[in-house]
């Protein structure tokens, strides 16, 4: 994931804000970190980066657990 989104020079910030589910800081924060994550906050984070990046990314794409 933080490989994505240094891609996109994207920040936390760009995700919320972009994000139409109510994701938070810190779930991004975790996931670019690599963090275990529940399913449905990895569903929510993909779609803000697809959203705000315009590609359509998959879940194995960002989390390799």
């Amino acid at each position: 994931m933080a490989k994505i989104v240094a891609l996109h020079g994207l920040n936390t910030h760009d995700l919320v804000a972009g994000s139409a589910e109510q994701i938070t800081y810190k779930m991004i924060s975790r996931a670019i970190k690599g963090r275990w994550l529940t399913p449905n906050v990895r569903s929510k984070i993909l779609n803000a980066l697809n959203k705000v990046t315009g590609k359509q990314y998959g879940l194995k794409d960002l989390f390799n657990y």
